[in-house]
């Protein structure tokens, strides 16, 4: 199952293709040409002009607007930052907390979506986890059991980056809404490869170096309007501060759009790169990126299944799995077959799991294909 119409044309698309099984999308992507060419392209035009040459202010409204469409945005409460931990850092550090208050959010989540929000307990902030029933897979009801009267905010990733698991964002979202309290999504996992929609999100953050198949240090932040006045900036610059003709002024004053969130210069180059990625992305659709990497991971997952693995990961049959299959094998140790990918030019990741242990986790992308498979299973079946 392709878009391609030939292994040539895959591999002229994806470079990467072209030497190795590249499977480590859930960590840092391998750019598609389209990105590569798109920022090589301003680095080049920057020798000839500044980096902020008249198109380029033209270009970042039109990249908002494109990462407004990706998760049913307005273009007004896109910022364009990364990586995902700054967005999380200026949520957590923008609200106004009073001792006492609480906060929720996952242990066991990517810790930059942990220490942004641990750290408010200096001021006083109360943090309780979520305790799900197995890592990673968090359901609403999860969620109601940590509230209480004093909860202020939900801190949550949209997809666990070692299970695999998504949450159901619009559901808790409404749930939170309906209680008045606060929500804020790290996107990172699923941006580029599922629905991530804000309807019922107030602050979320993804950098572009993961499913969006962008560089690293560019992003989507997005802040819903409704919470402008209460999500303050704390990074301050003469782009978000208004000086006009650049004379400091005696009060702060802000743009009442997400611009507010951005200090100085953006990351120009990157995001000549996610715009390339995202734009490739919305043309191939987002229900077949989708379809295509349940497809190829799904398939994996039979095979491993037939060579005797056991999986941390969802199985086929759920609806709220991702991309990501989180896997081992009783007979030989994560790293030793983590070594014979490598060996065999097949990328993956190892993980550790609080509990229990190294996994190996494996996160294709929509390109990628069945054959791929077949020979990542071939290495593994030769190495027990």
């Amino acid at each position: 199952m392709s878009i391609f119409a030939s292994e040539a044309e895959r591999q002229d698309f994806f470079p990467v293709a072209r030497h190795q099984i590249f499977l480590g999308h859930g960590g840092v992507t391998a750019l598609p040409r389209c990105a590569a060419d798109a920022m090589i392209a301003h680095v080049h035009a920057s020798c000839q002009n500044h980096q902020e040459f008249g198109e380029v202010l033209r270009d970042i409204d039109a990249c908002r607007a494109l990462c407004a469409r990706t998760i049913g945005a307005d273009k007004s409460e896109i910022a364009l930052l990364g990586p995902t931990s700054l967005g999380l850092s200026l949520f957590a550090n923008g609200l106004k907390w009073e001792a006492g208050d609480e906060l929720v959010c996952y242990q066991d989540d990517y810790p930059s979506n942990v220490y942004p929000w641990t750290a408010l307990r200096e001021k006083g902030v109360i943090v309780r986890f979520v305790q799900p029933d197995r890592p990673g897979h968090i359901t609403i009801s999860d969620v109601e059991a940590a509230l209480t009267e004093r909860t202020k905010l939900v801190a949550l990733a949209s997809c666990h980056f070692l299970t695999g698991w998504r949450i159901d964002i619009n559901a808790i979202g409404q749930m939170l809404h309906s209680c008045g309290i606060l929500f804020s999504v790290d996107g990172i996992q699923t941006i580029g490869a599922f629905p991530t929609p804000v309807e019922h999100v107030d602050f979320l953050s993804a950098d572009a170096h993961k499913w969006m198949l962008g560089p690293m240090a560019i992003g989507i932040v997005y802040v819903a309007k409704r919470n402008f006045a209460i999500c303050q900036p704390t990074l301050l610059g003469a782009w978000n501060v208004r000086s006009p003709n650049f004379l400091t002024q005696p009060d702060l004053s802000f743009p009442e759009t997400a611009q507010r969130y951005e200090p100085g210069v953006l990351n120009a180059t990157g995001m000549y790169g996610m715009y390339a990625s995202l734009k490739m992305l919305e043309e191939v659709g987002a229900e077949t990126v989708s379809r295509l990497i349940l497809d190829v991971r799904d398939y994996l997952e039979t095979g491993l299944t037939q060579l005797g693995f056991e999986f941390l990961s969802p199985p086929a049959s759920e609806p709220m799995r991702s991309g990501i299959v989180t896997a081992r094998h009783a007979k030989v140790k994560g790293a030793e077959l983590f070594s014979a990918l490598e060996k065999n030019r097949i990328t993956a990741s190892l993980r550790m799991e609080r509990n229990s242990g190294e996994w190996l986790r494996f996160s294709p992308h929509f390109y990628n294909t069945r054959a791929e498979m077949d020979r990542v299973l071939e290495v593994l079946s030769a190495s027990l």
